[in-house]
C-alpha cells in the first residue's frame, strides 16, 4: 500500500478514536451514564468526517487552491453542519427504534432540544478537528506532531538527507511571464511535487524563491531510494501536464536537483513565528551540488557518499561525472549522474 494512502488510513483512525472519546464525554456529561450510545454516536460522526476531508475533498483540490480562504470556511462550515445533522438524525432514529420507540414518536425525538445541542457540540468537535489538520497542513507533515512531542526543543544532531530542487532557466521564465504569473506558476509546480513528498516520506523544509529543499530522516531516504524516488516522480508529474503548463503559460518546466547527506543540528527556534531549522555544513555541500547540474549539463547530481549508502538496485543508472572541489570548500567530493531506468511512476492522489 502507498505510504499516502497508510498515512491517511492512520489519521482517519486517530480520528475516530478522538471522536469516539468525544461522545463518551458529551454523554457523561449530559446523561451521566455510559452506554453503547456514546461510541454509536461519535464513531460514525468521526468516519465521515475523516473519509470526507480525507479522501473526498481533496480530489476538488484544484479548485479549492483557486477560493479565498474565507469561502473555503464558509462552504465547509456548511458543508459538515448538514453532514453533522444528517448523521445525527440518521443515528437518532436507529437508536430510538433500537430503545423500542414507534415511528410516531421520533419527530418529537427528532426535533428536541438534546439532539439540537448535539449537532452543535459535534460541530465544534468538526471544528477542532479541522484546525489541527489545517495547522499541520500549514507547518507541514509530521513537524506538528514534532512540536507537540517538544523533538526539537533542544538542539539535537542528527544525519538527514537533503535535496535543492530548483527550476531551470527561472530568470528567463520569470522576465517573459512577468512577476505574478511567474508566482502562479510556482504555486501550480509547488502543488505538483505534494503527491512525491508525501509518497516518499519526505519533509518540504524551505521554499527560497523558485527553489525547494526537501530533507528526510536517514532511514526513511534510503528506503527504497526514496530521497531519488521524489525527484523522478516529480519529473513523470511534470512531464504528464506538460502540455497544459505550455498552453496556460507558454513553457515546458523542468528542474534540476543536487543530493547530498550529513550530519546537522535541528533545532526548534523563534517565539512570535516557531520552526525547525537545520544547521550544518551539509546544506552548503548540497546547494553547490546542485549548481553543478548546469556546468555539466546534467539533471540530478548524488554526491558519492550519498550514491555509496543507496541501494543502486532500484531501478536507477548512474554515470561518474566527476571529482570536484566545490566552490568555497576545501575537500573534493565525487559526483554521479543518475537517470530513471523505468520512468512512468503511477499516477499518485493526496
Amino acid at each position: 500500500m502507498q505510504p499516502n494512502l497508510v498515512r491517511k488510513f492512520k489519521t482517519l483512525a486517530l480520528i475516530c478514536i478522538f471522536t469516539g472519546f468525544a461522545g463518551v464525554l458529551f454523554q457523561l456529561i449530559a446523561e451521566e451514564r455510559l452506554d453503547y450510545n456514546s461510541v454509536l454516536v461519535g464513531f460514525p460522526l468521526g468516519l465521515v468526517f475523516g473519509l470526507l476531508e480525507l479522501f473526498l475533498l481533496p480530489k476538488a483540490n484544484m479548485r479549492f487552491r483557486q477560493w479565498s480562504f474565507t469561502k473555503i470556511l464558509i462552504f465547509k462550515t456548511l458543508l459538515y453542519t448538514a453532514v453533522i445533522y444528517l448523521v445525527t438524525v440518521a443515528l437518532a432514529t436507529v437508536s430510538g427504534l433500537l430503545e423500542g420507540r414507534k415511528w410516531s414518536e421520533l419527530p418529537t425525538l427528532l426535533g428536541s432540544p438534546g439532539l439540537l445541542i448535539l449537532v452543535v457540540y459535534s460541530l465544534v468537535i468538526y471544528g477542532l478537528l479541522l484546525f489541527f489538520l489545517q495547522i499541520n497542513n500549514l507547518l507541514g507533515e509530521g513537524i506538528l506532531w514534532k512540536f507537540i512531542r517538544g523533538k526539537y526543543h533542544k538542539p539535537r544532531e542528527e544525519e538527514r538527507i537533503f535535496m535543492f530542487l530548483d527550476m531551470k532557466s527561472s530568470t528567463t521564465i520569470a522576465e517573459q511571464l512577468g512577476h505574478v504569473r511567474f508566482y502562479t506558476l510556482l504555486n501550480e509546480l509547488f502543488h505538483e511535487i505534494s503527491q512525491p513528498v508525501l509518497h516518499t516520506r519526505a519533509e518540504i523544509y524551505q521554499y527560497v524563491g523558485d527553489e525547494v529543499v526537501l530533507t528526510w530522516e536517514m532511514n526513511q531516504g534510503l528506503q527504497d531510494s526514496n530521497c531519488l524516488k521524489t525527484f523522478f516522480m516529480f519529473q513523470e508529474n511534470l512531464r504528464r501536464h506538460s502540455e497544459s503548463y505550455f498552453k496556460n503559460f507558454g513553457i515546458k518546466p523542468e528542474f534540476k536537483a543536487g543530493l547530498h547527506f550529513g550530519k546537522v543540528v535541528s533545532a526548534q527556534i523563534g517565539d512570535l513565528k516557531r520552526e525547525i531549522v537545520y544547521n550544518g555544513d551539509v546544506l552548503n555541500t548540497t546547494s553547490r551540488i546542485q549548481n553543478e547540474c548546469n556546468r555539466y549539463q546534467r539533471n540530478c547530481l548524488v554526491s558519492g557518499s550519498l550514491k555509496n549508502r543507496l541501494n543502486q538496485m532500484n531501478g536507477f543508472q548512474w554515470e561518474r561525472i566527476d571529482v570536484v572541489t566545490l566552490r568555497g570548500k576545501e575537500a573534493e567530493v565525487e559526483l554521479f549522474s543518475v537517470t530513471d531506468v523505468h520512468p512512468g511512476y503511477p499516477a499518485l492522489t493526496l
